[in-house]
C-alpha cells in the first residue's frame, strides 16, 4: 500500500469533496441492523447515544432517532454535517474530530460505524481511552474495525481513503486498559456486507 503522510486529514478532504455522492450512494438497506439491535438492547430506553463520525446520518442516526434514543452526532467534515443538519435541523450535531474528542459529557452508548477504521493504528490506540471517557459506567461501545491487524484502503466516491486495524487481541487488551470488556467481535460478518464489528461494555472508570 502506498504510504499516506496524513491519512485522517486526507480522508476528511475526500469526504468534504464527496459528501453528496457518498450520501447518495450510501446503502440505506440497514444491513447493520443485527449489530444495531444488539447494541441498542444494551442501552436504557431513551438513552443517550454518541455517534462518532456520524456523516450524513442516514441510516445510522436515523435508526437511533426512530428507536427513541437521544442522539448526539460528531463528524469532522462540514459538508457531511450540512446534509445531516438539513435532515434534522433540531438535532445535536457537532463538528469534531475523534482524534481530539473531548465533549465533557457521558453517554449510554458510543458508536463509530465506518469511521474509526479511518484512523491510523496509533490514532486508534489514543482514541479508545477518549471513547471510554465519553461512556457512562455500564455503557456500550460499538465500532467497525478490520478483520486483522494491518493497513489497507477503501473508496469514497471513487477516491481512495485509508483504513487500518489493530489485531483483535490488541483491541481486547487496549479496551481492558480503559475499563471496557470485549463482548463481541466478528470478522467480515457476511450479514453486514463483510464489515468487522467489535462491541465492548464499560465495567468501570479507570
Amino acid at each position: 500500500m502506498e504510504r499516506v503522510s496524513d491519512p485522517a486529514n486526507q480522508t476528511r478532504d475526500v469526504y468534504d469533496r464527496q459528501a453528496s455522492t457518498f450520501d447518495a450512494q450510501r446503502s440505506k438497506s440497514l444491513f447493520e441492523a443485527r449489530w444495531l439491535a444488539r447494541f441498542t438492547a444494551c442501552l436504557p430506553p431513551g438513552g443517550r447515544v454518541l455517534d462518532v463520525g456520524c456523516g450524513s446520518g442516514d441510516p445510522i442516526a436515523r435508526w437511533f432517532i426512530a428507536e427513541g434514543f437521544s442522539v448526539t452526532g460528531t463528524d469532522f467534515s462540514p459538508p457531511m454535517l450540512d446534509i445531516l443538519r438539513a435532515r434534522w435541523p433540531s438535532g445535536d450535531w457537532r463538528l469534531a474530530d475523534m482524534r481530539s474528542l473531548e465533549l465533557g459529557e457521558r453517554f449510554d452508548g458510543l458508536i463509530a460505524w465506518n469511521s474509526f477504521f479511518h484512523l491510523t493504528q496509533d490514532e486508534q490506540r489514543a482514541a479508545l481511552p477518549r471513547f471510554a471517557r465519553h461512556l457512562k459506567t455500564g455503557g456500550t461501545l460499538l465500532v467497525t474495525v478490520g478483520p486483522r491487524e494491518g493497513e489497507t484502503t477503501g473508496t469514497v466516491g471513487g477516491e481512495t481513503v485509508y483504513h487500518a486495524s489493530l489485531s483483535p487481541a490488541e483491541y481486547a487488551t487496549a479496551l481492558e486498559n480503559c475499563g471496557l470488556r470485549l463482548t463481541g467481535f466478528l470478522a467480515e460478518d457476511p450479514e453486514t456486507q463483510q464489515h468487522s464489528a467489535l462491541m465492548a461494555h464499560k465495567d468501570k472508570d479507570i
